[in-house]
Protein backbone atom coordinates (compact mmCIF):
# COMPACT_ATOMS: atom_id res chain seq x y z
CA UNK A 1 0.00 0.00 0.00
CA UNK A 2 1.62 3.10 -1.20
CA UNK A 3 1.54 6.16 1.82
CA UNK A 4 -1.43 8.23 0.10
CA UNK A 5 -3.99 5.01 0.31
CA UNK A 6 -2.82 4.20 3.97
CA UNK A 7 -3.25 8.15 4.65
CA UNK A 8 -6.23 8.19 3.43
CA UNK A 9 -7.49 4.80 4.97
CA UNK A 10 -6.61 6.60 8.13
CA UNK A 11 -8.35 9.67 7.21
CA UNK A 12 -12.02 7.95 6.69
CA UNK A 13 -11.35 5.77 9.93
CA UNK A 14 -11.13 8.86 12.14
CA UNK A 15 -13.34 11.43 10.38
CA UNK A 16 -16.86 9.96 12.26
CA UNK A 17 -15.24 10.73 15.14
CA UNK A 18 -13.98 14.44 14.25
CA UNK A 19 -17.52 15.08 13.11
CA UNK A 20 -19.10 13.50 16.21
CA UNK A 21 -16.51 15.40 18.67
CA UNK A 22 -16.97 18.62 16.69
CA UNK A 23 -21.56 18.36 16.94
CA UNK A 24 -21.15 17.21 20.28
CA UNK A 25 -20.42 21.32 21.26
CA UNK A 26 -22.85 22.79 19.11
CA UNK A 27 -25.43 21.82 16.38
CA UNK A 28 -23.61 22.35 12.98
CA UNK A 29 -24.30 22.73 9.02
CA UNK A 30 -22.62 20.82 6.43
CA UNK A 31 -20.91 23.40 4.99
CA UNK A 32 -20.12 24.57 8.71
CA UNK A 33 -18.24 21.45 9.36
CA UNK A 34 -16.48 21.13 5.65
CA UNK A 35 -15.33 24.78 6.50
CA UNK A 36 -14.30 24.08 10.60
CA UNK A 37 -12.31 20.90 9.12
CA UNK A 38 -10.11 23.08 6.89
CA UNK A 39 -8.90 24.19 10.11
CA UNK A 40 -6.16 21.14 10.08
CA UNK A 41 -5.55 20.08 6.56
CA UNK A 42 -4.69 16.84 7.48
CA UNK A 43 -9.01 16.12 8.40
CA UNK A 44 -10.15 18.27 5.19
CA UNK A 45 -13.04 16.71 3.96
CA UNK A 46 -15.08 17.38 0.37
CA UNK A 47 -18.79 17.70 0.33
CA UNK A 48 -18.62 14.13 -1.77
CA UNK A 49 -17.00 12.45 1.55
CA UNK A 50 -18.40 14.98 4.43
CA UNK A 51 -22.59 15.00 3.62
CA UNK A 52 -22.98 11.28 3.01
CA UNK A 53 -20.90 10.76 6.12
CA UNK A 54 -23.68 12.59 7.71
CA UNK A 55 -26.58 10.88 6.50
CA UNK A 56 -25.15 7.65 7.61
CA UNK A 57 -24.59 9.08 11.16
CA UNK A 58 -28.28 10.31 11.12
CA UNK A 59 -29.65 6.50 9.18
CA UNK A 60 -27.95 5.32 12.17
CA UNK A 61 -29.28 7.26 14.73
CA UNK A 62 -26.26 9.07 15.78
CA UNK A 63 -27.05 12.54 14.59
CA UNK A 64 -30.45 13.88 14.13
CA UNK A 65 -31.07 17.24 12.08
CA UNK A 66 -33.61 20.13 11.43
CA UNK A 67 -33.92 23.08 9.72
CA UNK A 68 -33.40 26.34 10.90
CA UNK A 69 -33.66 29.85 9.23
CA UNK A 70 -30.73 31.73 8.71
CA UNK A 71 -30.67 35.90 9.64
CA UNK A 72 -29.06 36.63 6.43
CA UNK A 73 -31.86 35.97 4.15
CA UNK A 74 -30.63 32.92 2.60
CA UNK A 75 -32.21 29.76 2.32
CA UNK A 76 -32.76 27.73 5.33
CA UNK A 77 -30.23 25.32 6.77
CA UNK A 78 -29.90 21.91 7.84
CA UNK A 79 -28.25 21.44 11.38
CA UNK A 80 -27.03 18.30 13.02
CA UNK A 81 -27.14 17.78 16.34
CA UNK A 82 -25.95 14.24 18.13
CA UNK A 83 -28.37 12.22 19.88
CA UNK A 84 -28.04 10.22 23.29
CA UNK A 85 -26.88 7.11 20.89
CA UNK A 86 -24.47 9.37 19.54
CA UNK A 87 -23.32 10.55 23.12
CA UNK A 88 -23.06 7.14 23.75
CA UNK A 89 -21.03 6.17 20.54
CA UNK A 90 -18.82 9.11 20.96
CA UNK A 91 -17.58 7.90 24.35
CA UNK A 92 -16.80 4.67 23.54
CA UNK A 93 -14.89 6.05 20.48
CA UNK A 94 -13.18 8.45 22.61
CA UNK A 95 -11.62 5.54 25.21
CA UNK A 96 -10.74 3.83 22.03
CA UNK A 97 -8.91 6.81 20.67
CA UNK A 98 -7.30 7.43 23.75
CA UNK A 99 -6.07 3.67 23.91
CA UNK A 100 -5.07 3.80 20.53
CA UNK A 101 -2.88 6.96 20.90
CA UNK A 102 -1.53 6.10 23.57
CA UNK A 103 -0.39 2.17 22.37
CA UNK A 104 1.19 4.04 19.13
CA UNK A 105 2.81 6.03 21.29
CA UNK A 106 4.04 3.53 23.58
CA UNK A 107 5.43 1.66 20.52
CA UNK A 108 7.09 4.59 19.40
CA UNK A 109 9.11 5.05 22.43
CA UNK A 110 10.28 1.58 22.89
CA UNK A 111 11.40 1.88 18.93
CA UNK A 112 13.11 4.80 19.38
CA UNK A 113 16.92 2.91 18.55
CA UNK A 114 15.15 -0.75 19.11
CA UNK A 115 14.43 -3.05 16.34
CA UNK A 116 11.12 -5.26 16.42
CA UNK A 117 11.73 -8.93 15.55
Amino acid sequence: MNLDDWKSQIKRGTLEFCILRMISTAPRYGYEIISSLEKWPILSAKESTVYPLLRRLQKEEYLVSFWQDTTQGLPPRKYYRITEKGWENLAAMSTEWENLTAAIAGMQEKSEGERYE
